[in-house]
């Protein structure tokens, strides 16, 4: 267990120390403008810009060192065993008692996190002019959004106990099985049940538009059910568009800020990049990727359980699944950890893949370019980042990169 938590140490301390280093860069080059940028922002947006991303990050690393002494103080300093003993102690069935652990524990890290949403929401994207949303909104969407998780917590854990149960063999198999199966619904469903309990969705008033969309979609090969608009605006001034559902449910989604802020030929070229990640595949190659690991990492976990070593490790009493599951999830993040760099440089790749379909299919590199350059200055993007922070956590080219890339190949 020590070279466990020296290990987690080690961990939490190299991510703080790329955050440092982000930070440095921004601070040292934040007030360069870049020659992508030129003419589009100034002196006084740049600052702005710097302000938002050191604040945010500064906040983000109140609430993360607060978040990994609790995470420490319960895996290693004895409450998991307390709680897990507790729990043990109320002598309802196996079902029951699985439900009870992990609700709670996720109630309580709801109610930990909630200081720190009002703050960031509130207070922090209310001074930087992009939060909209109203106390009455914010509620509403908590109290949804609490209502959702302990529905689909409960359903999950109730199969997966009742499979481990009822196959004590190879339950390993039937969970992945079962949440590969239900991860494929939950997608089905999201768009018509899940999606809509949060915003409302409305066909886009614009007739040519939505045209111009359609004739996009069906020139690369994809059919789209339906072109909606979301109200995102009575929540944030962010701007974005994404394709929801799978199969015959795939629908195209724009924020009505996106279409207020971007030129036709712009919002084009954002949904020819996300067809991009459709004809590409992305979303199946991701999760292929990702059952297979789950597939691996349930059976290793099975494997681990059988041997009762994690409950010996962290000196639990009373040897529940439900207490090596979590510690199962504890040593995965950090066994994880280091892939971090692996896996956000393949999504960066389907990134690019992305902007080179979304070329091909415009045959204009200049909306391309300035949609990123609108959207960058509306979001507040750091414009700056360190290329070793990039290289590990960012999903997406550096805004400045991408676009001297589209710009090279448009």
């Amino acid at each position: 267990m020590k070279i466990i938590f020296l290990i987690y140490i080690f961990v939490i301390t190299f991510g703080y120390y790329l955050q440092f280093l982000n930070l440095r860069h921004l601070k040292k080059y934040g007030d360069i403008v870049p020659k992508e940028f030129e003419g589009h922002i100034d002196a006084g947006l740049l600052k702005k810009t710097r302000d938002y991303t050191v604040e945010h990050n500064r906040f983000g690393f109140i609430e993360s060192v607060l978040g990994n002494f609790l995470v420490m103080l319960f895996f290693f300093g004895g409450f998991l065993d307390i709680y897990n003993s507790w729990i043990m102690s109320s002598n309802v069935s196996f079902i029951v008692s699985g439900i009870i652990f992990f609700l709670v524990l996720s109630y309580a890290k709801t109610i930990l996190s909630l200081p720190f949403d009002l703050y960031s929401t509130f207070k922090i994207e209310n001074k930087y002019g992009f939060n909209t949303m109203t106390g009455k909104v914010w509620i509403s969407d908590f109290l949804k959004s609490l209502v959702l998780s302990t529905l689909l917590i409960t359903i999950m854990i109730c199969a997966a106990l009742f499979l481990i149960q009822a196959s004590p063999d190879y339950w390993w198999f039937f969970v992945w099985l079962f949440f590969l199966l239900f991860s494929i619904f939950i997608m089905y469903i999201s768009p018509y049940v899940i999606e809509p309990l949060f915003n409302k969705f409305t066909p886009i008033e614009n007739e040519e538009m939505e045209g111009s969309i359609r004739d996009l979609m069906t020139r690369v090969g994809i059919k789209v059910r339906r072109v909606f608009k979301i109200d995102a605006s009575k929540r944030s001034a962010h701007t974005n568009a994404y394709f929801t559902g799978i199969g015959k449910v795939k629908r195209i989604v724009l924020y009505d800020t996106l279409l207020q802020k971007l030129e036709k030929d712009e919002i084009l070229s954002v949904l020819a990049h996300e067809a991009g990640h459709w004809k590409k595949k992305h979303l199946l190659k991701l999760l292929v990727i990702t059952e297979i690991l789950s597939f691996v990492g349930i059976y290793i976990s099975y494997r681990l359980i059988k041997t009762e070593v994690l409950i010996r490790m962290f000196g639990i009493h009373t040897d529940t699944i439900f207490a090596n599951i979590l510690i199962l999830g504890f040593i995965g993040g950090i066994v994880f950890f280091p892939f971090t760099p692996l896996f956000s440089y393949m999504a960066r790749r389907h990134e690019k893949e992305a902007d080179r379909f979304a070329l091909e299919a415009t045959g204009d590199s200049n909306p391309m370019a300035s949609s990123l350059i609108k959207l960058s200055k509306d979001n507040l993007s750091n414009l700056h980042p360190h290329p070793v922070y990039a290289s590990f956590y960012y999903s997406h080219p550096p805004v400045v990169q991408r676009i001297r890339e589209i710009r090279g190949k448009g």
